[in-house]
């Protein structure tokens, strides 16, 4: 089951709150790959900033980021620009984005022992890990004509933990707000992971796919491609 952290009141409000953001850029006719690098520099500046220790405004920064990663889908639908490609290079880039957030934690812990210097450098890289491998997952899955799309924490989720406990409490309470959200963020990563390993597992088994044949078979190609742009226009992991 899919951990939700916002209501769908919230999320509602919040896609009527960019829809004029949205309106101005389609005006402006901005490209939504355009859109998506400029989300990921911002995002790969969280990172920096908090590898130096700014942790509160690093979260209040890339909470605001996060809304590139509505804006991009919900320009790319209006101006009929969804693609394959599209797909492609957001999810790459989220993985530079995840990348440079996770990682600059892993600095701010591995140039401040007092706060549980090595133990949550290594929290940190299991983290990044874990993401990786979620992301990794659904993407195998897809190329073999499967779906993996579920899992206890899925990215939308990870920015909200990623942003705002951080926004609010920075490093409050002698930074347990923060080591927490980390340790929370390991442990359904690789849960989200394992399950949607054993998704494909099943899927398979109902199944069965020919390993060669999977790689030149056109119709697991457009299906992989089909689940490319429902993964543009959904923004899922």
């Amino acid at each position: 089951e899919r951990m939700k952290l916002l209501p769908d009141w919230l999320q509602s409000g919040y896609l009527r709150l960019i829809g004029p953001v949205a309106d101005w850029l389609v005006r402006r006719d901005v490209h939504p790959n355009t859109i998506t690098t400029v989300g990921t520099l911002c995002t790969m500046g969280c990172g920096v900033l908090y590898g130096l220790g700014h942790i509160m405004l690093g979260g209040w920064l890339l909470g605001i980021t996060a809304l590139f990663d509505v804006l991009d889908g919900v320009v790319a639908r209006r101006t009929q620009r969804s693609s394959v490609f599209g797909a492609f290079y957001d999810s790459t880039l989220d993985r530079i984005a995840d990348g440079f957030v996770l990682g600059g934690l892993a600095v701010f812990f591995a140039t401040r022992p007092e706060w549980w210097g090595v133990p949550m450098v290594g929290m940190c890289t299991l983290a990044l890990v874990g993401s990786f491998v979620t992301s990794y997952t659904r993407a195998r899955a897809e190329g073999l004509g499967l779906e993996a799309r579920g899992g206890i924490l899925q990215r939308p989720e990870r920015v909200v933990l990623l942003s705002a406990p951080q926004a609010f409490f920075g490093l409050a309470f002698h930074g347990l707000v923060l080591i927490a959200i980390i340790v929370l963020l390991t442990v359904t990563a690789w849960i989200t992971a394992a399950q949607r390993v054993r998704a494909v597992h099943r899927g398979l088994q109902a199944e069965p796919v020919d390993p060669v044949r999977a790689l030149h078979d056109t119709t697991r190609t457009l299906s992989f491609e089909t689940a490319s742009r429902r993964r543009f226009i959904a923004k899922g992991e």
